[in-house]
């Protein structure tokens, strides 16, 4: 342990008592959240205005319940839901992944914190799985005399790399405080897709040829696209993925990954991880995997240069004009709008790529089904991306390819992959477009 390293060296609680109960906090988007120095938090109880700026929170950290505390959250998961529906202070940041940057740079939180990885023998540590779009923010903290930036060193957390200029890293001079933590890391289990998963990943094989390079979202059917691939033939891909999942490991497993993309050459690219403890350890060191930040990762232009991108990427409802939304229902914040518009806009400008919107076609509401194909939002809905922007989207019972079709062309494709109990009527509202 050098000098510098046990000058920072704090307790969580200590390091907590640096706040003032009026105070501006930023933690990183899901992985990168520090957990010991978040649940140090909790223990205070004097809190007056505390705004914490995150996203897609990955625990109930006691804090976020406290009256006097602020979430701001540019990406709603389960947490944010939790304690909205609970009654706590928490509201939505309407940006998409690239605009956290700008927002926390606006924000100019007084404290930053985030988790690390321990040093190296340079002390150098690795930002672990989550690069994101508050790296800029925290080395502008650490160069600041006025701001803190605290590193929560968790020895569980994979050492991952970056690129060049972008090394993924902060120093131990830097940072102001060091906490050390040995909590499990957050991990998204894999679960077993459903009959209606695996007919929307059937319809989606189509479109992939030998030497895409793939982004692939959260969630069952993105995961089983790819296994689908690592255990079938063809290869050749790339990978330049806002997230990196299990299923993205398998395919490296597999063999199929030569990363011959035109772009970052060599590298399976991303901005942040989430998945199993497995893909936690097969990451570690990984030197064909970099983190990069999510300004890079997600740029339409950077994703538009890889060879024949393709993206793959839920929504929530489609209307028969093609826009999507997939961040609210009935108004209300489920999540959030993420990478997915610059991977539908980039992909769909890659020589030979594709943008892939998937869905079920029904929803259970109440117990009965409803169809998440619609003729028109009603007034007052939220768009998550608009019509001119949408590929190919497909359902279990189809895809539509909605590229250079006309209004009415759109509308009759779409109807055709509805639910047949809701496929005649779409397409007698379809019938009245043109």
């Amino acid at each position: 342990m050098s000098a510098a390293y046990r000058a920072r060296l704090r307790s969580p609680a200590e390091a907590a008592a640096l706040l003032r109960p009026r105070d501006t906090l930023c933690v990183p988007l899901g992985p990168g959240q520090p957990g010991a120095f978040l649940d140090a938090l909790g223990a205070r109880d004097d809190w007056q205005q505390l705004e914490i700026f995150a996203g897609l929170l990955l625990a109930p950290h006691s804090v976020l319940f406290h009256a006097g505390v602020r979430v701001l959250s540019g990406f709603f998961g389960p947490v944010e839901r939790a304690i909205r529906d609970q009654g706590m202070d928490v509201r939505f940041v309407p940006a998409d992944f690239r605009r956290f940057a700008p927002a926390m740079r606006k924000l100019a939180p007084r404290v930053v914190a985030t988790v690390v990885c321990p040093p190296d023998a340079s002390g150098r540590m690795s930002l672990g799985l989550h690069a994101g779009a508050s790296v800029d923010e925290m080395h502008r903290a650490g160069a600041d005399q006025g701001r803190v930036l605290v590193a929560e060193i968790n020895p569980y957390l994979p050492r991952t790399f970056g690129i060049g200029a972008h090394d993924h890293s902060l120093s131990i001079d830097e940072v102001d405080v060091i906490v050390e933590s040995e909590l499990p890391l957050p991990v998204l289990p894999e679960s077993e897709p459903s009959p209606v998963e695996l007919a929307i990943a059937a319809n989606i094989r189509p479109f992939v040829s030998d030497g895409m390079t793939l982004q692939t979202g959260i969630g069952a059917v993105p995961s089983t696209v790819v296994e689908i691939l690592a255990s079938g033939g063809g290869g050749d891909y790339g990978i330049h993925s806002e997230m990196f999942t299990t299923g993205l490991m398998k395919l490296h497993e597999s063999g199929k990954i030569s990363n011959r993309k035109g772009v970052y050459d060599g590298f399976s690219i991303s901005t942040f991880a989430l998945g199993t403890e497995a893909l936690h350890r097969w990451l570690d060191e990984r030197p064909d995997v970099r983190f990069l930040p999510v300004d890079l990762v997600n740029d339409p232009a950077v994703i538009a240069r890889n060879r024949k991108m393709l993206s793959i990427n839920g929504a929530l409802a489609v209307d028969l004009y093609g826009q999507l939304a997939a961040d609210t229902i009935d108004g209300q914040q489920w999540s959030g709008i993420g990478g997915a518009e610059d991977f539908v806009c980039g992909a769909s400008f890659s020589e030979g790529g594709h943008s892939i919107v998937c869905l079920p076609s029904t929803a259970n509401v109440g117990g009965r089904a409803i169809s998440r194909l619609v003729p028109q939002f009603p007034a007052g809905a939220l768009v998550t991306t608009p019509r001119h922007q949408v590929d190919i989207v497909v359902t279990e019972f189809g895809a539509a390819e909605l590229a250079g079709l006309t209004v009415g062309g759109r509308a009759a494709a779409l109807a055709s992959i509805a639910h047949p109990e809701f496929r005649d009527s779409l397409a007698e509202a379809a019938g009245k477009h043109r």
